[in-house]
């Protein structure tokens, strides 16, 4: 079952994104017909589902990765004796970033952070 999501998310992903880059070549991408916008909300749909397929692996490793983040920083506080700048050198990394991948994500328009940044790089 869970293959056949998949396989219907690429395709339908996949088709909608070949459909927008048709539309955009041809220059009627602002003055897109009621066939073209249609093209574009399976476009949308597609990557949404691809998007949904995504998050069913994404998510549980990133939550790990958090968990054994903030029991890592935890640790590394107790044993510096209390030296919050160590633990938060772990607990950023691990527990910054993306939780979630959106279609955005997906078509390349906004970043995907697995690990979040610390705050001395700010």
């Amino acid at each position: 079952m869970l293959r056949r999501i998949v396989l219907v998310g690429v395709v339908v992903g996949l088709w909608g994104h070949l459909a927008l880059a048709e539309i955009q070549e041809s220059g009627v991408a602002s003055t897109a017909t009621t066939s073209e916008r249609s093209e574009s909300v399976w476009g949308n749909a597609g990557y949404g589902v691809l998007a949904m397929v995504t998050n069913l692996v994404y998510m549980p490793a990133k939550f790990v990765y958090a968990g054994l983040g903030i029991i890592t920083g935890g640790l590394a506080y107790v044993l510096t004796v209390g030296d919050v700048d160590t633990a938060e050198s772990v607990w950023d990394p691990s527990v910054g970033g993306t939780y979630v991948i959106t279609p955005a994500m997906l078509r390349n328009e906004e970043p995907i952070l697995f690990s979040g940044t610390s705050h001395e790089r700010n």
